[in-house]
């Protein structure tokens, strides 16, 4: 018998001519470019060295710190008073800055975020949008109607052993320019006296301030960037002096904090840090309580309860009480405090430790808070911990406040009130309760984990966004009677359907995930909602969770207490699993580019060993002149003009003798026995117009009912990144294919996601069918 070797490789040719034609083609809108003299790499696999610092001996190619890596430390000592009838804020800090680089410095700069709130703030002239055209009444006041508010710093004084020092306020930094250099290794202490004006945070729009309740007459304070904060210094930026526009938010170095806090003797008040002096602002019930707190899992116990609350708004004390609080190891320090607040603790196990998990809120807040905002922080700290590391700190807390989202070492406000009645909506509870989640979560990055937040608002607000919804899930699960029954957590970010609108969107006012928080139109979707639906669709769809959990944790890990950068993210979550994620990392982060893959066409194929018109010139263009001298197979479309009816519905086997015989000679009946008879040979053509590279998930349904699900590594278009073509052999009639059937990639399309297309119905007969019934 003639070589059948020879035959199978012909079969082999004929049959993958789709997908060699493509690979061995440039693409169409390469091929001039080719032709005017060549281009540069453009393949989406390429190795991203040209995006990439190169590693050195403080952040290695591992994405992991290297030896000589090093970051500088502040320390702070401060007093602060609150005067709650003027709210004015006043206050006098001692820096105690440690040199930890290997450079000497000859000038510190030092965070005056405040400023941004001052009158002659630049801030307010940087946007040139004119006139909105749907605008909030408080923003619409305060824009147009009411006289602009100065919150700036007031320095009063910045000096070193009792004397000035030279100082240069440029917008929110400022210069300190040292005596002499701050040689490597060395520690260098000043000091700072300020006070300023604390804003309205409800009609003064602001991550700090105050709400007046007019009915009442009471205020409750949440207040942070509160004084004037040590820029960093590192290894990537020397100073990270960026000013504060509004949106990028902060980058701190990490640091031991003691701060008295003065305020009326009828507040009560909670802040980063642990209570030094409990004995003297807690009463003896208040003491009780707290120890009963400390050995409660269950549920929170109350340390002041909403009647004490309504009492105290009454009083309006002409006393003053001072709270002090340490910390160690933090980057940042906030605080809250009012007579309003009802609050509440209970300790949660994370790990090998307890920590306290508390709420403040005033009685607006109820019935909602007191249901759910102390057992959201446990959860969140257990569902963080649990993917990340052990949370470190000894409390966390949730403070209401109207309006109000944001984040701080042990400390977060957030938003979510029912009506005057204390009514309120399953759209109200659930965004209370993300909203909690997403801000205690804030505890792992970046007051942890402390990327630069200045520069890449997407490290903190999208790996945490990533995280709260996994929380939420986990949520839903651990306690399904806080859900609605038989459904999940009603995430409104994370999941691939959820970003569509966004990445389809007109291009003109989309920009990377790898872009300044002040130069990008929709921050939500961008630092928010597409980092969180990335990191969601490759530890769901491209990594699978085994590998991304570890990896990711390893990222954690790596970099607590510690600042990472994008290019640390990228390297570790590569150098702990084992794959490759360039060219995730180059759609998904460094482009604007959307997922859109469909079927272009399904062509039906038979097998059989007479020699075809179409085969016969497909192999001279191989060589093979005359291929009546071997024993050969031959590939003809089911439309096409040499098909024969008769060889539906057979096999090869009985369609090509010469196979038959083949096997009959070279095989046993056993291992004829084991193989497979395909009856259909389809090869289906998949098109790509979105330019974001994806794995190729694919659902074949077959004419008996059955189907199974095929993924198709992201690698498949490595060579062809317009198109490609899969051969299918199968005992089976293939009746429909799906692309992404679970909506598992963000595609932006899905029109051209299914064979046979599905026909759109008309609107008509679809009104008429809906009111038929």
């Amino acid at each position: 018998m003639r070589s059948f070797k020879t035959a199978l490789a012909a079969f082999f040719i004929f049959f993958s001519a789709g997908v060699m034609a493509q690979e061995t083609e440039a693409p169409a809108e390469l091929q001039q470019e080719v032709k005017e003299g060549g281009h540069l790499n453009q393949n989406k696999f390429r190795q991203l060295y040209q995006e990439f610092s190169t590693p050195n001996q403080y952040r290695t190619g591992s994405g992991a710190p290297g030896p000589e890596y090093y970051q500088n430390e502040a320390d702070y000592k401060m007093d602060i008073e609150l005067d709650d009838r003027t709210q004015k804020l006043t206050g006098r800090e001692t820096i105690t800055y440690h040199n930890n680089s290997p450079n000497d410095l000859e000038y510190l700069w030092v965070q005056l975020d405040q400023n941004i709130r001052s009158k002659e703030s630049v801030a307010k002239l940087k946007d040139g949008n004119g006139i909105a055209p749907v605008a909030q009444p408080g923003t619409f006041v305060s824009e147009y109607m009411e006289e602009a508010f100065d919150g700036g710093f007031n320095i009063t004084e910045v000096s070193a052993n009792g004397k000035p020092l030279k100082t240069v306020i440029n917008q929110t930094m400022m210069r300190v320019d040292l005596p002499k250099p701050l040689k490597a290794g060395e520690s260098y202490t000043f000091d700072i006296a300020w006070w300023y004006n604390v804003n309205n945070h409800v009609t003064n729009r602001a991550r700090s301030g105050y709400e007046h309740f007019p009915e009442d007459g009471n205020n409750a304070y949440v207040i942070a960037q509160f004084f004037p904060r040590m820029a960093v210094y590192n290894d990537v930026e020397g100073w990270q002096n960026y000013q504060f526009w509004g949106s990028g938010e902060f980058a701190l170095p990490f640091g031991d904090y003691e701060v008295n806090i003065t305020v009326p003797a009828d507040h009560v008040l909670d802040g980063t840090g642990e209570l030094q002096n409990r004995k003297e602002v807690f009463t003896k019930e208040m003491m009780n309580r707290y120890e009963k707190a400390k050995n409660t899992y269950d549920k929170p116990v109350m340390i002041v309860t909403q009647a004490e609350a309504e009492a105290a708004e009454k009083g309006f004390s002409d006393k003053k009480k001072t709270w002090k609080l340490k910390a160690e190891m933090v980057r940042d320090f906030a605080f809250a405090t009012s007579r309003k607040f009802i609050w509440d603790m209970m300790a949660v196990k994370v790990g090998s430790k307890d920590v306290m998990a508390v709420s403040m809120y005033p009685k607006e807040g109820n019935p909602l808070w007191e249901d759910y905002s102390t057992k959201v922080v446990a959860h969140t700290l257990q569902s963080f911990s649990d993917h990340t590391f052990e949370y470190p700190y000894h409390k966390a807390i949730s403070v209401h406040a109207k309006n109000q989202g944001m984040e701080y070492p042990m400390i977060c406000w957030n938003y979510g009130r029912p009506d005057e009645n204390g009514n309120y909506s399953d759209r109200v509870k659930y965004g209370m309760m993300s909203v909690i989640i997403h801000e205690v979560g804030h505890n792992f990055f970046p007051m942890i984990v402390n990327s630069d937040e200045r520069q890449w608002g997407w490290m903190d607000e999208g790996l945490d966004t990533f995280m709260q919804y996994i929380a939420e899930q986990e949520y839903g699960e651990r306690y399904p009677e806080d859900i609605a029954p038989n459904t999940a957590y009603p995430s409104r970010r994370g999941q691939p359907s959820k970003i569509v609108n966004y990445m389809k969107g007109d291009q003109k006012y989309i920009a990377p995930i790898m872009s300044n928080p002040e130069h990008v139109y929709q921050l939500g979707n961008n630092a928010y909602g597409k980092p969180a639906t990335a990191l969601n669709i490759l530890r769901e769809t491209v990594m699978g969770k085994e590998l991304f959990d570890y990896a990711f944790k390893t990222y954690a890990q790596r970099w607590m207490f510690k600042h990472p950068t994008p290019e640390d993210f990228f390297r570790t979550m590569e150098d702990a699993s084992a794959v490759d994620l360039d060219w995730f990392w180059r759609g998904w982060f460094y482009t604007t580019d959307y997922v859109d893959i469909g079927i272009e066409g399904v062509k039906k194929y038979y097998v059989t060993d007479k020699p075809t018109k179409e085969g016969t010139e497909l192999l001279k263009r191989y060589g093979v002149q005359d291929p009546s001298s071997m024993d050969l197979l031959y590939v003809v479309a089911e439309d096409g003009e040499e098909m024969n009816p008769e060889m539906k519905g057979k096999t090869p086997v009985e369609n090509a003798p010469t196979l038959n015989e083949y096997l009959m000679d070279n095989f046993t009946p056993e291992q004829r026995q084991k193989m497979k008879m395909p009856k259909y040979f389809y090869e289906v053509s998949f098109n790509k117009p979105g330019g974001l590279v994806m794995p190729l998930i694919v659902e074949y349904t077959y004419a008996d009912g059955t189907s199974e699900k095929v993924t198709y590594p992201a690698q498949i278009w490595r060579k062809n990144d317009d198109r490609v073509s899969r051969a299918m052999a199968t005992d089976k009639e293939i009746v429909k294919i799906t692309v992404d059937p679970d909506l598992e990639t963000a595609d932006v399309n899905t029109d051209n996601n299914s064979w046979p297309q599905t026909p759109e119905k008309d609107k008509f007969q679809e009104f008429k069918e809906k009111n038929q019934g």
